[in-house]
C-alpha cells in the first residue's frame, strides 16, 4: 500500500509518501514541506498547496491519502486554515479517485508511539526509528506527515476487518429479522 501522509497547514503543509509492506514494515519514499507566506492572500496560499498536492498525487500515485483531521484547536483562525489546506488536498485526491482517510492527532500518536498524548519530540523520534532514518525529519511537519502515513498503513487492515465484521453482522441481523417476521406470519395464520 502506498500512502501519502498529509499534515495540513497554511504556513507549513507536510507531505510524505510511505510504502507499507507485510506486517508493520514501512518504507519512506519521499517527504517535503510546502510553505506559503503568511502575508499572501488566502486563495493564493490554498492554490500553492493544491498545486503541490496535485503534483505529488500525479507523480507518486498513492493508493490512499491520509490527512490529519482537525480535531480541536484553541485558535479558530489556525483551525480554519488547517481545515482548508486539508480540504484542498482531499478534493484533489477525490478528483483522481484516490481514497482519503482522516486520522485524529491522538490516533496518529497512539499508532506511532503507543501514547495518544505523546509530544512532537516523541513522535519524531519514533518516526525516525520506525523508518530507520539516519536523521530525524525536520521540521516537525515532515515528521507528522510521515507519522500519518505510518498510522494509516498500520490501521487500515484493522479498519477494513472491522468494516467487514460490521457488514457481516448487519447482514446476519437482517436475515434473523426476516426469519422472525416469517415465523410471526406463520404463527398468525394458524
Amino acid at each position: 500500500m502506498r500512502v501519502m501522509g498529509v499534515d495540513p497547514g497554511l504556513t507549513r503543509c507536510g507531505l510524505s509518501l510511505v510504502e507499507g509492506g507485510s506486517g508493520r514494515t514501512v518504507t519512506a519514499l519521499d517527504v517535503d514541506v510546502i510553505r506559503t507566506p503568511a502575508d499572501l492572500d488566502l486563495a493564493r496560499r490554498l492554490l500553492i498547496i493544491s498545486e503541490a498536492a496535485e503534483y505529488w498525487l500525479d507523480t507518486h500515485q498513492p493508493s490512499v491519502v491520509a490527512v490529519e483531521r482537525v480535531f480541536s484547536q484553541h485558535n479558530v483562525r489556525t483551525a480554519m486554515g488547517t481545515a482548508q489546506a486539508g480540504g484542498v488536498i482531499a478534493l484533489a485526491a477525490a478528483r483522481r479517485g484516490i481514497t482519503v482517510a482522516f486520522h485524529t492527532p491522538s490516533e496518529v500518536k497512539a499508532a506511532v508511539t503507543g501514547n495518544g498524548s505523546a509530544d512532537k519530540a516523541q513522535v519524531t523520534a519514533m518516526v525516525t526509528r520506525i523508518l530507520r532514518m539516519q536523521q530525524a525529519p525536520t521540521p516537525a511537519d515532515a515528521a507528522d506527515a510521515l507519522a500519518l502515513a505510518i498510522c494509516h498503513c498500520w490501521r487500515a487492515p484493522m479498519m477494513a476487518r472491522m468494516a467487514q465484521a460490521e457488514a457481516l453482522a448487519a447482514e446476519q441481523k437482517r436475515r434473523y429479522e426476516a426469519k422472525l417476521k416469517e415465523q410471526r406470519k406463520a404463527g398468525a395464520k394458524r
